[in-house]
């Protein structure tokens, strides 16, 4: 895997970095509305580093793990509930450990 060192991407170096046609990536942009390459002033795309990552993504579920496009929609949906759930979680295991914290140092102090 390549390493990403410049901030943003032409489709072309996408296309080649992935090996996939520029079409592909277009079809791509429109199939999965997670995917969203900004433009710049000339109306071309370009990629962030984590437009690259979701594109990888979705390569390899569809090509790869043989998924639909449904299905890797489904699944990439999935896995984002996924990573809110735990946000929260980590978000209210902070407040208690805070008032844990708190709680020690009051009986200590």
């Amino acid at each position: 895997m390549e390493e990403l060192t410049k901030r943003y991407y032409g489709i072309r170096e996408v296309a080649d970095m992935l090996g996939v046609n520029i079409s592909k990536l277009r079809f791509y942009e429109k199939e999965f509305p997670t995917l969203k390459p900004r433009k710049n002033r000339a109306g071309d795309r370009i990629y962030t580093k984590d437009d690259i990552v979701h594109l990888r993504e979705i390569l390899e579920l569809v090509e790869e793990k043989k998924l639909t496009l449904e299905g890797a929609r489904q699944h990439l949906k999935a896995r984002s509930s996924r990573q809110n759930e735990i946000k929260q979680m980590i978000g209210r295991l902070q407040e208690i450990r805070k008032f844990l914290v708190d709680t020690q140092s009051q009986l200590e102090g």
